[in-house]
């Protein structure tokens, strides 16, 4: 029997397989990530969001892959995030 494999981004950008599943899903055009039941991800799915859909392993990975917290379904992080791009001139 073959174990299922799923496809994840790698802290890098580069894409891995792994035999865990992603905890999170990201957007790889608007670079954003958040809880897989986000209902800005589902309901997207129509518009063609699922052909720009990634997988992350953990946040810490996201974060290192560029992306940035959702509004949505991670209020607090994203908070934090806006904060600190304040904070360092970012935005």
């Amino acid at each position: 029997m073959t174990e299922k494999l799923f496809r994840l981004l790698a802290p890098d950008g580069t894409e891995v397989l792994s035999a865990v599943p992603g905890t999170l899903g990201g957007n790889r055009r608007r670079k954003i990530y958040g809880r897989l039941d986000c209902r800005s991800a589902v309901g997207s799915l129509p518009t063609g969001y699922a052909k720009h859909r990634v997988f992350f392993a953990d946040e810490a990975t996201a974060i290192a892959a560029g992306y940035r917290p959702c509004a949505t379904c991670m209020q607090a992080e994203y908070r934090d995030w806006v904060e600190e791009a304040m904070r360092s001139g970012r935005l």
